[in-house]
């Protein structure tokens, strides 16, 4: 692969796509999202807005106000948080309190959309695209509580769910790099930074001419190397914690092979049956061990390279993740 061209979004978020002349990209991307025309109002005040040279963050967000008074929050997340699902959760609360006067009534509450660009693997699912509604069920009849006439008129909306936040889950790492449609030919830039000739979804010929590197001032494309050198380092660091702990298994599957082949070796009672329950008991230790390891890898590693990593066949990998899935 050639040096990359464009600089990566969660840049553009921190430095390109808070100028209103550059309002285009964004509203492009929200529209293909929501199926709809976007037209972005502000940029609101937001963690991300808060400019750091210290911060090592792996986390990018923007939050903005659209000409429907919805508030959205874009977020790009690197860094596996086993709690993510309760923390956007807590910053769509934390924005709707932050967006309300305390004498208001509540048919003032503003609609918010929280969209996390995910490069890690949040929960179980094959698919790379996730959409959370609020919904009301009932428990006797299964049916869905609507809205009444004189409520679409008071609120402008058609359900329920208009009204609530809406939430979407953009899992990179599942993308399998095929552009089906114009959302899908944004999330392969989001994965490889890249924004192909052919592509014609709203917002990204925008794009393709505000992210150009060597568009950038020296300093710019400076600070930019610097930041994609951090992004890389903390991919480093996090996949070495994964190879420290494949060693960590592999030496207890050989701890408790060798166990349980000494415990078998004596209830034969013969000196050969010691020696085979031994052999024996070294060889599924260290299988185990290394099968715990790729289990532990399926979700930021492909195939090949955790056959290559474990000793696992490439079969046996594969089986492995189809029986997590």
């Amino acid at each position: 692969m050639g040096k990359r061209k464009l600089v990566s979004f969660d840049w553009a978020m921190k430095r390109l796509l808070r100028s209103k002349a550059n309002y285009e990209v964004l509203e492009g991307f929200l529209s293909e999202l929501l199926k709809e025309n976007i037209t972005i109002l502000e940029v609101l005040e937001s963690e991300s807005n808060k400019d750091d040279k210290y911060d090592k963050s792996n986390r990018v967000d923007l939050k903005v106000e659209t000409d429907a008074k919805e508030i959205v929050i874009i977020e790009v997340q690197y860094d596996r948080e086993f709690d993510y699902l309760q923390r956007i959760l807590f910053g769509v609360s934390k924005t709707i309190t932050e967006h309300i006067v305390e004498s208001d009534p509540y048919y003032k509450v503003r609609k918010v959309i929280s969209v996390n660009i995910l490069y890690f693997d949040l929960g179980k699912g094959k698919d790379y695209i996730y959409k959370g509604l609020t919904v009301f069920r009932g428990l006797h009849h299964n049916d869905m509580l609507r809205l009444s006439p004189k409520q679409k008129q008071f609120y402008k909306a058609e359900r329920i769910a208009d009204i609530y936040p809406e939430y979407y889950l953009i899992k990179i790492n599942q993308f399998d790099d095929v552009a089906r449609d114009t959302l899908d030919e944004w999330i392969y830039f989001f994965k490889n930074e890249e924004i192909k000739d052919e592509f014609k979804a709203k917002g990204l010929a925008k794009a393709k001419a505000v992210l150009d590197i060597m568009k950038l001032s020296t300093e710019e494309r400076r600070l930019y190397e610097k930041y994609a050198d951090n992004l890389r380092y903390q991919a480093s660091m996090f996949q070495s914690t994964y190879v420290a702990g494949e060693l960590d298994g592999m030496k207890k599957g050989k701890e408790e092979g060798r166990k349980e082949g000494l415990k078998e070796g004596r209830k034969e009672g013969l000196k050969e049956g010691l020696k085979e329950g031994i052999k024996e008991g070294k060889t599924e230790g260290l299988i185990e061990g290394k099968t715990d390891v790729a289990i532990n890898l399926l979700d930021i590693l492909d195939d090949k390279i955790i056959s290559a990593k474990t000793g696992l066949s490439l079969d046996k990998v594969k089986r492995l993740r189809h029986k997590q899935t």
